[in-house]
């Protein structure tokens, strides 16, 4: 499909997300906005995979990254996207409206419309965000170049209702795994049942008190959850296994090593296998350029709640936070769906801070 980026907002939004491209499956959509990109002539366009980066070269004294993933989760009956009302109450359908095609949309209309902006810009469309961490394409990006990715502040397009969330929660994900001992449930005292064994360690995390914590000036609420459990072979076995994956969302003002060591104080005595993790990343809201765009948007900053890509940016000294169209409880739903005013407002933003 071809990509016309000096359309409205809205029309091109919807043709991102008329492209499925669920996590994997993204070589269509990034061809589409290479081509496009190629097609405006003042960008250097790069590829590594179905990552694309376009740059500006105006040799400006500040350069701004813009950047958001191309994938989506699973479609559930909700492609093609449609349109509901009119006006103010006009809504955007389907997957990917919210998370988050509309922020690109608005990033590759920047592109377009702004070709000589006070900074340097940098636009970062890159692939596997929404499944582990290993495959993400802006983690893939600062391992093979980081250089493509220098600047001196990052905007990530995820959906933030049009306000600026800065830094996120860092995530860390553990298997704990008890021993049973196998029997016929006939004669089960000749067993050790290990799903009941689990019941210890649910209670731990029914009581569990998760903190809130405030850094640089935002307020972060902690999280500690079973979110899978594994367990049982027949109907006729007493289990001698069962393993729980629990999931840690921790403020800014720990990384991974603090994060794990507060789990293993929480879980003594259990053995705890580390199964996934990315790091925090703390609002920076104090450096020049993210304060001027705070200004620039006119409200009150708020933490982000989840784990994004600002962390990547944060581990290249880059601060970061999180800008961009859509209700973020929509994110992953069904009933997917995006007001275009927020698709207009935010470009307007974006366009009057950088031109």
């Amino acid at each position: 499909m071809k990509l016309d980026l000096h359309d409205d907002v809205v029309s091109l939004t919807r043709a991102l997300c008329d492209i499925p491209s669920v996590s994997g499956t993204e070589a269509a959509i990034a061809d589409a906005v290479e081509a496009a990109l190629h097609a405006l002539g003042h960008l250097e366009v790069l590829r590594d995979g179905d990552a694309v980066v376009a740059r500006t070269q105006l040799g400006r004294a500040r350069r701004i990254v813009l950047a958001g993933h191309l994938d989506t989760v699973p479609i559930k009956d909700n492609l093609p996207t449609r349109l509901t009302g009119e006006g103010d109450a006009e809504l955007l359908h389907g997957r990917g409206t919210v998370d988050m095609k509309g922020g690109v949309g608005v990033l590759l209309k920047i592109a377009a419309t702004v070709p000589e902006p006070r900074h340097d810009l940098t636009f970062v469309f890159y692939d596997n965000e929404e499944v582990a961490s290993v495959r993400n394409g802006l983690g893939r990006l600062v391992r093979h170049h980081p250089d493509w990715l220098a600047g001196d502040f990052a905007i990530l397009g995820e959906p933030s209702n049009g306000t600026v969330e800065g830094g996120c929660q860092g995530t860390m994900r553990v298997r704990i795994t008890l021993k049973g001992k196998a029997a016929h449930p006939a004669r089960a005292w000749h067993g050790i049942n290990a799903i009941h064994a689990a019941a210890d360690v649910l209670a731990i995390l029914k009581a569990y008190e998760p903190r809130r914590v405030v850094v640089d000036g935002l307020e972060y609420r902690e999280g500690l959850n079973a979110v899978q459990i594994h367990g049982g072979i027949a109907n006729n076995v007493i289990p001698d296994e069962v393993a729980i994956d629990v999931n840690h969302r921790f403020a800014p003002d720990r990384d991974v090593d603090g994060a794990y060591a507060h789990l293993r104080e929480v879980f003594a005595g259990y053995e705890l296998e580390i199964r996934d993790q990315a790091a925090a990343a703390r609002p920076g809201l104090d450096r020049p350029a993210a304060a001027e765009f705070v200004a620039a948007v006119g409200r009150a900053p708020a933490p982000k709640f989840g784990w994004t890509d600002v962390a990547r940016f944060a581990e290249l000294g880059i601060p970061a936070v999180n800008y961009g169209p859509g209700d973020p409880l929509l994110c992953h739903t069904d009933e997917e769906n995006l007001p275009t005013a927020d698709l207009r407002e935010c470009e307007r933003v974006l366009a009057a801070w950088l031109s």
